[in-house]
């Protein structure tokens, strides 16, 4: 699995794919938010045209004349190519991690830069599964957000040239412990966002007499039982992803140190995330906690999640600082 050898040009791909990913991203970003914030005003003057009794053209009823097909809107069509470089970025990103791995023969997640990269692949492809629907295309702007800082911090801050694994993670357990891992953190990433926007939803902006700004934007989000849904179904999933993560990385650690359990900080706030996306999941079931109570402790989960990524790689010292920066 670890090989000195490294090529050079293969790695170099890798990065310009990276970078590559980013920018049609951001283009998506941007795309997407066009759509979001003229979608309104369309829909209001929709709405006006019904209201001083505007009726669709009945020429298709009259024979031999043949009714012209419905004509998208520029802000829809801005969306949906905001959606194909979405895939587009999806694809670059994956790239740049396979070609990451063929460069150094090794599983490519080896240091926080490839962590952070997996993860977020993992979170698009997930969102690419949930969000699917038309009526859920602006949501891509909430998950791109976080994304793309993510993205940004990893190339900017915590970029690693390629090399080989480090000797402490000379494991067969690394290809399974990290990329199960990074998967239960992307989705949990995907349903973080999703109870951020339900809080959102079910705020004093979303009552009929709010005005401003965030008014605005949270009319523009899918109803709030359908943000519920996608936070919890996300949910469901990577909870029992990440906890079979944490008891891999606790096999591994009894190969490598002796014992399942340290409670090294990595370790111990692993267990409180993990913990926290259980309370989540039983409150979400239980009467009278459904609902913003329950998002709330998915938000806090989301939280300490990202406190684990940073502060607890970065800042605080144990046998998991790994993070191949500096």
């Amino acid at each position: 699995m670890n090989s000195e050898h490294v090529d050079i040009g293969l790695s170099r791909y890798s990065d310009w794919a990276f970078t590559s990913s980013v920018l049609v991203l951001t283009l998506a970003l941007l795309a997407l938010a066009i759509e979001l914030a003229y979608s309104r005003s369309r829909k209001a003057a929709e709405k006006e045209l019904v209201s001083v009794g505007a009726t669709v053209s009945s020429d298709a009823e009259v024979p031999g004349v043949v009714a012209s097909a419905p004509t998208r809107s520029v802000e829809e069509r801005t969306g949906r190519a905001g959606v194909a470089l979405v895939y587009l970025g999806i694809g670059l990103l994956a790239v740049s991690v396979v070609l990451r791995g063929l460069a150094t023969s090794r599983v490519p997640w080896g240091n926080m830069y490839e962590f952070i990269n997996l993860t977020c692949l993992f979170g698009l492809l997930a969102a690419a599964v949930v969000l699917r629907r038309s009526g859920y295309r602006s949501l891509w702007v909430f998950v791109l957000l976080p994304v793309l800082i993510l993205l940004t911090v990893s190339g900017k801050w915590l970029y690693a040239h390629a090399a080989p694994v480090m000797p402490a993670l000379q494991s067969y357990w690394l290809p399974i412990h990290v990329s199960v891992v990074s998967l239960g953190s992307g989705v949990f990433l995907v349903a973080g966002v999703a109870s951020i926007l339900f809080l959102l939803k079910t705020s004093r902006w979303a009552e009929p007499d709010a005005g401003g700004p965030m008014a605005a934007l949270v009319s523009r989000l899918p109803d709030a039982k359908a943000l519920d849904r996608i936070a919890y179904r996300t949910t469901i999933f990577a909870f029992p992803v990440f906890g079979f993560g944490v008891i891999f990385g606790a096999i591994w650690a009894e190969e490598a140190w002796g014992r399942y359990w340290g409670w090294d900080p990595k370790e111990t706030v692993s267990f409180i995330a993990w913990v926290i996306y259980a309370a989540y999941l039983h409150a979400r079931s239980t009467a009278g906690w459904r609902d913003r109570k329950a998002a709330w402790i998915n938000v806090a989960g989301f939280v300490v999640m990202v406190f684990n990524l940073f502060f607890i790689n970065l800042v605080t010292v144990g046998f998991h600082s790994y993070a191949g920066v500096g």
